[in-house]
Formats: structure tokens, C-alpha cells, sequence
């Protein structure tokens, strides 16, 4: 009022009357409507005080002058409503733009949502945190029984009547609240331990799923509807995404057994034939000593070439049943090559080892998977290099694994093949014409694979295959009896 009366001068009731407007003006739409109403009350009383005569007293002589309080005490209660109503509108509007981007970046969170243990308890997991939720989670229901899949482990026990109850009157109608934006059905229970939680049903079409439990109460019941039908989505798509794994699985086992009916059925009569022949021969009495040996070093080469691939075979079978245990125990890595080796000791007959290893070392592995992983590739290292080539190997400890390098001097792996080098029945673009039933590989990884073990293939810079083999194992000095009795 000193602004008024003593800087500005301003003694017109009119003037005094709109600046005291422009004031609730600035209030109402800064803040509450209750503060609003609260500044045109005072700036009621101060323009009859201070502004209308008799001035100095709350007293309205000139009847017109109440007019004029009342059109200013009114016009400020609407101004403040609507004021109100327009910033309550704009909460709204915000609101809800964040609710929309809560419940997208939700649906983004679920169609990630791919290779998680449990995906269901994963989806929980996203509304929790997308929506700031304490508790959350997913009751599925499936042949009778009740599935549950909690967020982040904090249950919410649930008594399975509760969940009966809800899901019957779900079943029972589908009716849409347009005021709620939701489907009726939702009801609220207690959990065991007294939490009061919403139970939504998750439809899908007209047939319910299961129940999202939720304990908050800021959510609208709208969107938690939102929420249970991108839920119900989710379990539709993670039902999908098994079916389409079942029957992709089919598929490779049909294509696995095509493949190993088909390479069995070629590698099986080329060396039948080859000891069906030989052994004919060696009926013919005209046949020479030194030819009769030829036939006879014939069938034991196919037979043993026989004996390999069922050895393949029941590895294969024992890989694929989960059969093969480890049994670690001490060696020498040199003793391991050097077993490799008497495995496949035709393959490497016209192929000179060149072999680096520590004999000072022993290392704790099962000889008897890794000795057999390395023959493998021995012989894959044989079959794929020329006549007369060296075949390296090279032993060495690393980051607490045992590794062992076969490089080959042939031709190297095809950029098409790296990527598919251990695929059962895979023989690569160069093996297409070479005997084998390209499960070498396979089960060298398998073997591996069963005590912890790696195996990967690259090409040599200098030229070749290089294929390095790597399986955690403990080292120690081996100490010579001479040493142990100084000691």
C-alpha cells in the first residue's frame, strides 16, 4: 500500500482496483487456487480500506462501491479457478505423456527380454523399475495350477482363492470402464504377511492368463490395465519364442539325422568295399607274397578306419547324453601328445610332429578326454595337409590353463568355414570330397567342453590351420629322484 499511495501516488479506486486484478492474476496462475482466493480476499479488503471512502475504515458508504468489491472478489475466484484448471491440465497432460513413455519403453524392455532364465520374472522386473513399483509380480495359470514369477526375488505370497476368485470373475464378463480407461475385474487382496496389493487379470482376447499382482497405490487403475495387456502380450510372445525353439529344434534333429544317415551310408560302403575286395583277393592263388601283404595292410587300415568312425559315434551319443565326466588327475603334457599321436598313428604316417613341450611340468587334466580332443585334431591336421608336410604342436601354460597348438602346413581354412568349424557333420568347402563324417571337430569341443575346455581355429599367419586348445588345469614341477634325495 506505501508503493501505492506515497511512490506511485495512485489514489483512483478504478486504477487501484486493476492493479490489485493483475496481482491475483500473477497468484493464480503461479500457484493454488486456495492461494488465490486467499490474495483476492485481502486485495478486496485493502482496496475498501485504503481506496474507497470512507478511507481509513472498512466501511462502504457509496452502494455502487460494493459493486465494485464484489465484481473484484469474483472476478479473482474465477481467474484462480480457472487458472487452476488449466495447470491441473497440464499436470494431467504430462502425466500421462509419461505414462505413455513408461509403458513404451516397457514394451522396448520386453521384446529385448529374449535369453533371460526366467523371461516372465525379467517382464515383472521391467514394470518395477520402469513404474517405481515395491513389489511386483506375475501369477501364470496353466493346467489347473498357479505359475509364480517374482521381480528381483521379493515375493508377494499370494493365497491361491484370492487369485481363484479373480480370475473366475474375470472369466466371467468383459466389461469396459471408458471414465477408468480399464476392464472391470480388478479387486484388491492382502498377502500373507499384510501387504495390500491390485490383482489385474491378463486377458488375451477374451480368455485370462493369469494375474499381475502389483503393491502401490500412485498407479491409475487405467494404467495398470495398460500394464496387464503388455504382460499378457509378453507371455503370448514368450510362448511363441518356445514354440519357435521346439520347433527349431526339430529341424536340426531331422537335419542331423539326414546328415548322419547320409554320411554314414557313404563312409560306411567305401571302406566295406575296400575290405570286401581286398579279402576276395586274397583267395586268388596267383596273388605274390608282397601283393597278399598289400591286401591285407588294406583291411586292417579300413578296419581300423571303421573302428574310428563308431568311436565317433558312441562319443558323439555320449556328448549329446550329457555321459562324459572328468577325471582329473596329474601328467605329463608330453605323455598326453604322445597318446594323441598312437590314436591316429596311420593318418600320421606320412606326416613328420614337430612337438615343443616343457617336460619339467605336470599339469592336473583327464588325460584320457584331452588326449582324445588332440587326436582329433591331429587327425583333422593329417587329412587336410599334404603328404610329407610337418604337423607342429606346441604346449604351454597360460592364465591357468593348459594350452595346446596344432598348426598345419596346408591350406587354411576358408573365411566361409571359420564360422562353422565345429557344426556337427560340417566338412567346410574344402572337405566336401575328402573321407570323414565332419563329427572330428564336434566332439573335440564336446570333450573339451566337459571339463571346462575351449577349443578355436584361425588361420596361421605364416600359412596353415592353426586350431588352440585351452582347458583349466593346475601345474607344478616334476622333481627327479636325484632332486628328492638331496633334498
Amino acid at each position: 500500500m506505501f508503493t501505492f499511495t506515497h511512490l506511485l501516488d495512485v489514489n483512483n479506486p478504478t486504477i487501484a482496483a486493476l492493479s490489485f486484478l493483475l496481482i491475483v492474476f500473477a497468484v493464480a496462475a503461479g500457484s493454488t487456487l486456495r492461494a488465490a482466493i486467499a490474495t483476492s480476499l485481502v486485495a478486496t479488503a485493502c482496496l475498501n480500506y485504503f481506496f474507497l471512502p470512507p478511507t481509513g475504515t472498512f466501511t462502504v458508504a457509496d452502494p455502487q462501491n460494493w459493486v465494485a468489491l464484489f465484481t473484484l472478489l469474483v472476478a479473482s475466484v474465477l481467474i484462480g479457478r480457472l487458472s487452476s484448471q488449466v495447470r491441473s491440465r497440464a499436470q494431467e497432460a504430462i502425466a500421462r505423456r509419461d505414462e505413455l513413455a513408461r509403458l513404451f519403453d516397457l514394451t522396448r524392455d520386453i521384446l529385448l527380454t529374449t535369453e533371460a532364465p526366467d523371461p516372465i520374472a525379467a517382464v515383472a522386473g521391467h514394470i518395477g523399475r520402469r513404474f517405481r513399483l515395491s513389489r511386483v509380480s506375475i501369477f501364470r495359470h496353466r493346467d489347473g495350477d498357479w505359475t509364480e514369477h517374482h521381480a528381483d526375488g521379493r515375493r508377494l505370497e499370494i493365497d491361491e482363492p484370492s487369485l481363484d476368485a479373480v480370475l473366475s470373475g474375470a472369466q466371467a464378463t468383459l466389461e469396459f470402464d471408458a471414465r477408468e480407461r480399464a476392464y472391470a475385474g480388478t479387486s484388491q487382496a492382502r498377502t500373507r504377511d499384510g501387504a495390500l496389493v491390485w490383482l489385474v487379470p491378463l486377458r488375451l482376447g477374451t480368455s485370462t492368463v493369469g494375474i499381475l499382482a502389483v503393491q502401490d497405490e500412485s498407479i491409475e487403475a487405467g494404467t495398470r490395465d495398460a500394464i496387464a495387456g503388455i504382460v499378457a502380450i509378453a507371455i503370448e510372445r514368450q510362448q511363441l519364442l518356445d514354440e519357435r525353439k521346439e520347433a527349431e529344434l526339430v529341424r536340426r534333429s531331422a537335419e542331423l539325422r539326414s546328415a548322419l544317415l547320409a554320411s554314414l551310408s557313404h563312409d560306411l560302403r567305401t571302406p566295406l568295399t575296400a575290405v570286401t575286395v581286398a579279402s576276395n583277393n586274397l583267395d586268388a592263388a596267383s596273388l605274390s607274397e608282397p601283393e597278399r601283404r598289400d591286401q591285407v595292410d588294406i583291411i586292417r587300415t579300413e578296419v581300423a578306419r571303421l573302428n574310428r568312425l563308431f568311436e565317433n559315434i558312441v562319443d558323439m551319443a555320449r556328448i549329446d547324453t550329457h555321459a562324459i565326466t572328468a577325471e582329473p588327475q596329474w601328467v605329463q603334457p608330453a605323455e598326453i601328445i604322445e597318446t594323441a599321436r598312437h590314436h591316429v598313428g596311420r593318418q600320421l604316417a606320412t606326416h613328420p610332429v614337430a612337438l615343443d613341450v616343457d617336460e619339467a611340468l605336470a599339469v592336473r587334466v583327464d588325460p584320457r578326454l584331452t588326449s582324445s580332443a588332440v587326436a582329433h585334431l591331429l587327425e583333422n591336421a593329417a587329412q587336410y595337409s599334404k603328404d610329407g608336410t610337418p604337423i607342429e604342436v606346441r604346449v604351454w601354460l597360460e592364465s591357468g590353463e593348459i594350452r595346446i597348438a596344432v598348426r598345419d602346413h596346408g591350406g587354411g581354412i576358408a573365411a566361409a568355414d571359420l564360422g562353422r568349424l565345429f557344426d556337427r557333420f560340417y566338412r567346410g568347402v574344402s572337405g566336401q570330397h575328402r573321407f570323414g563324417t565332419g563329427m572330428g571337430l564336434a566332439i573335440t569341443r564336446g570333450l573339451l567342453g566337459a571339463q571346462g575346455g575351449r577349443v578355436w581355429a584361425e588361420n596361421h599367419p605364416d600359412g596353415g590351420a592353426l586350431f588352440t586348445v585351452a582347458v583349466p588345469a593346475d601345474a607344478r614341477p616334476i622333481v627327479s629322484v636325484d632332486e628328492e634325495e638331496n633334498e
